[in-house]
């Protein structure tokens, strides 16, 4: 049997169980050992405030479409950052090089299930490095949103860096921002986790509900204001203070998931004055100009094996493993009281 995490109204969290589908050729079949939560994609499907679920898109356009949803309740699988173990290949492809073997440590994408059946050039180059723990690998896509975001935003060596947001995707891109070169302003409403980005590189850390952010950053850069700045915790009010606190010609790398309209974004206000450079980060592609030798497959391996090598630690960020049967109790956590949690983490 297979168990499968689904939403089937908002706020709403079943394990419901299926008869385990038989192996179609090209596939690889994997049981899941840890999947991670997402706390800010997966709970706008949780929350119902997902576009998805009340507009459709349209990839041919490039639009989103009023006419119709592109989800509805139940969502079944949702998740995007599974570890497991290859348990069943298809004959023919037993021995074909560069693919993961019987037995074999896995990381990828096949959401919150306990079995994964996933065509297998897509795990090409996914088996776990050695010596990774298996926890670890769980953070490769949350990793490679982090590392999408530096990459954007250019960094130089000495330059100053803001990081608005310190949530687990902050806290990394915080890690690799440092690594880079960065001079790194952590910033978040949040005391805990301010704490955590010192431990992770900050330079300095400024709490945006009793602090004045944008004039912290200033008065740390001479009066300048941050190079750049990475907006990660999709709060509007979070990427206005990220365009007051930038340079004359900045840029704002915006890597947060927005929702609903815009409530205190002020585009007429520092964004114009300053000609702020606001450029959006997402997963579905690398910056345009690193596309020739950088996508989503490189991004993940070379977050893995910063983590393999000691570079960057994830396990630290681990607040919760909680069995896949207590799903729901995971997601009320991270819905009604994130300042407890960190990455939460089903074992399945």
């Amino acid at each position: 049997m297979e168990r499968v995490v689904q939403f089937t109204a908002p706020r709403q969290v079943e394990v419901a169980e299926h008869e385990s589908a038989p192996l179609p050729p090209g596939h690889l079949r994997v049981r899941t050992r840890y999947s991670g939560i997402s706390a800010g994609t997966e709970l706008t499907a949780y929350r119902g405030t997902n576009p998805y679920l009340t507009r459709s898109w349209d990839p041919a356009a490039r639009l989103f479409r009023e006419d119709a949803a592109g989800l509805s309740y139940p969502v079944a699988g949702w998740g995007y950052s599974e570890v497991g173990e290859v348990t069943e290949v298809s004959p023919e492809l037993a021995g074909t090089p560069g693919l993961p073997a019987l037995g074999d440590l896995v990381w990828g994408i096949w959401g919150h299930r306990s079995e994964g059946v996933v065509p297998a050039e897509r795990m090409a180059g996914h088996t776990l490095p050695a010596g990774l723990d298996p926890l670890a690998g769980s953070f490769a896509r949350v990793g490679a949103i982090a590392y999408n975001a530096v990459l954007a935003a250019g960094i130089h060596v000495g330059e100053d860096v803001a990081v608005f947001g310190q949530g687990v995707i902050g806290l990394l891109a915080t890690r690799l921002a440092a690594l880079n070169g960065g001079s790194v302003t952590a910033v978040d409403a949040l005391g805990t986790r301010l704490e955590r980005a010192a431990e992770h590189g900050a330079a300095r850390t400024l709490n945006a509900r009793t602090d004045a952010v944008a004039e912290g950053i200033r008065a740390a850069t001479e009066g300048r204001g941050a190079d750049v700045a990475i907006e990660i915790s999709g709060a509007y009010a979070a990427l206005h203070e990220a365009l007051r606190s930038v340079v004359v010609d900045g840029r704002v790398v915006a890597a947060g998931f927005y929702q609903g309209d815009a409530v205190g974004l002020r585009l007429g206000d520092e964004f114009h004055h300053n000609r702020v450079r606001l450029v959006c980060s997402q997963i579905g592609g690398v910056p345009p100009e690193l596309a020739g030798r950088w996508d989503q497959q490189r991004l993940q391996q070379t977050f893995l094996r910063l983590v393999a090598d000691g570079r960057v630690e994830v396990l630290p960020l681990v607040s919760h493993v909680v069995p896949a049967a207590e799903a729901a109790d995971a997601y009320a956590l991270l819905d009604e009281r994130p300042e407890a949690a960190l990455q939460v983490v089903l074992e399945f």
